[in-house]
């Protein structure tokens, strides 16, 4: 009987300390799944997630959820298993989650950074779609550029080179259309003081060709009401489509969601291209574990969500806001749309 045990104890010690092993000894990988979605058009944490004040907004119902991938590191090589073996998550090394030349402080610093600036673009995005006023203004003004200690931040750009400019792409066409060493005249704007600046254009540094003027022009709302969005802990740009459809939902009459469920994700500019994102097919899960019968998916993304669309929900294809908005329109009176 002792000699038995023994055997037996013998057997068990290298799968304990293989146990033992394994729960300590992290793995280089880093898993990803289905993350939370959040409507909208709706509430989170007691607040509105996108948020309109000065103005009154036009009732909604209904969903325009954005999704997220939720993301696990440190993981064990059991709790790595477990993960693959699901099939809900995905394992993919760790350096392409957190490259190794940043911290993890660093990657959500630039993740919340992409997030805030998501925000900003969905809001122009909307307002450009809905015609209303947006007003373009010097950003920042490089320290060692030829407008340094002529123009200042947040000065509005009536002018440039005699053309009115109301674009981003406006200012840069009319500086690269011209040598360095020409002399263009700038008008700008302050507080109801309007002035002209000649500025001497150097060389842009990656085409010595190419007049540079050394501004960053910005758009900002020129609204008499404040848009909000209230959502922490969530980073990335891929919240912009959906936070924009939001925004032109609740200024405009009528719902873009047609009451139903509508879920989606895509990065947006402030001229409303959509981007692609990340993380699709735990995407889509999200969205239809949530309830979603619609995901509206980036036009980049369609192949890859086409492979992994669950049943019972319409992927329909997107490259522009003004897109989203007319397959949603579409949607409401059974009409076609673009689809993945």
């Amino acid at each position: 009987m002792n000699r038995r045990i023994a055997t037996l104890v013998a057997a068990l010690v290298p799968v304990v300390v293989l146990g033992v092993v394994g729960t300590v000894i992290t793995v280089p990988f880093a898993a990803l799944g289905p993350g939370p979605t959040y409507n909208t058009l709706g509430d989170a944490d007691g607040a509105p997630v996108v948020q309109i004040d000065g103005v009154d907004v036009d009732p909604t119902t209904g969903h325009l959820n954005m999704t997220t991938v939720a993301v696990r590191d440190q993981l064990n090589i059991f709790e790595a298993f477990g993960f693959w073996a699901s099939g809900r998550q995905g394992l993919v090394p760790r350096e392409e989650v957190y490259p190794p030349d940043k911290t993890k402080e660093e990657v959500q610093e630039g993740n919340q950074a992409d997030f805030e600036q998501s925000e900003d673009s969905a809001e122009l995005a909307a307002l450009h779609h809905l015609g209303l006023p947006i007003v373009l203004v010097v950003g920042a003004v490089a320290p060692d550029g030829p407008a340094a200690g002529l123009l200042n931040d947040g000065e509005r750009l009536v002018s440039v080179a005699g053309e009115p400019v109301d674009s981003v792409t406006a200012v840069r066409e009319s500086v690269s259309a011209r040598s360095p060493g020409d002399t263009i005249d700038i008008v700008v704007e302050k507080d109801g003081i309007t002035r002209t600046e000649s500025i001497v254009l150097g060389a842009r540094p990656d085409d010595a060709e190419q007049g540079y003027l050394g501004v960053t022009p910005a758009e900002e709302p020129d609204v008499p009401f404040t848009v909000k969005f209230n959502l922490a802990d969530v980073g990335g740009p891929s919240a912009g489509l959906m936070f924009s459809l939001a925004v032109v939902d609740k200024l405009s009459p009528g719902e873009l969601s047609n009451g139903d469920f509508v879920a989606g994700t895509g990065t947006i500019d402030s001229n409303g291209v959509v981007g692609p994102i990340g993380g699709i097919p735990y995407k889509l899960i999200a969205a239809r574990e949530a309830g979603a019968t619609t995901f509206l998916v980036p036009a980049s993304n369609c192949d890859e969500a086409v492979q992994n669309a669950p049943d019972g929900l319409q992927l329909v294809k997107v490259d522009s806001l003004d897109g989203a908005i007319d397959s949603l329109e579409a949607i409401g009176v059974g009409g076609e749309t673009p689809s993945c």
